[in-house]
């Protein structure tokens, strides 16, 4: 009788914990976090927690291995930090200039194409990565590069004194 009761008890205290561990932790973004500038007008979009979850998929599996936390593996100098989007040429720090840079990437001040070193739509032939990427994906990475700053801080784009 002692045993089948402890079995019981281990059950009921493993199911209690998950509920409580999981309800106690989720993480859910507010709406400030979840709006995003979209274009350099001004005008800002709000993402569903459905695209920050495939954005992040998307980009672990997509962009992570050289843009891990933020930073740019082949020049340190160079993140994906807010400030060093803004002063990029053009403005990489709203949705579409990320798009437009993941379809045809420049320099960092603009004039000349690098679609031959950094994986892009352009060059989806290098980077097969790139293949099978949509403009609805390219959105959901852009977006999760834009909310990265508001969740982890200065740790995104931080550099290797965080990872």
């Amino acid at each position: 009788m002692f045993k089948r009761f402890s079995w019981f008890t281990c059950i009921l205290s493993l199911l209690l914990s998950t509920t409580v561990y999981n309800n106690s932790y989720a993480i859910e973004l507010d709406e400030a976090t979840l709006t995003v500038p979209l274009d350099t007008s001004g005008k800002t979009t709000i993402l569903t927690p459905e695209q920050v979850k495939r954005g992040k998929r998307l980009f672990n599996n997509t962009c992570s291995q050289c843009h891990n936390g933020g930073i740019t593996k082949t020049n340190p100098n160079i993140g994906l930090d807010p400030e060093g989007l803004s002063l990029a040429t053009p403005p990489r720090d709203n949705i579409e200039g990320l798009i437009d840079y993941m379809k045809n990437p420049t320099s960092y001040d603009g004039t000349e194409s690098i679609a031959e070193l950094h994986p892009s739509i352009k060059s989806a032939e290098i980077f097969p990565k790139m293949r099978n990427l949509t403009d609805d994906d390219l959105f959901t990475i852009a977006g999760h590069i834009l909310i990265q700053p508001k969740v982890v801080l200065e740790k995104w784009g931080g550099g290797k004194i965080y990872y």
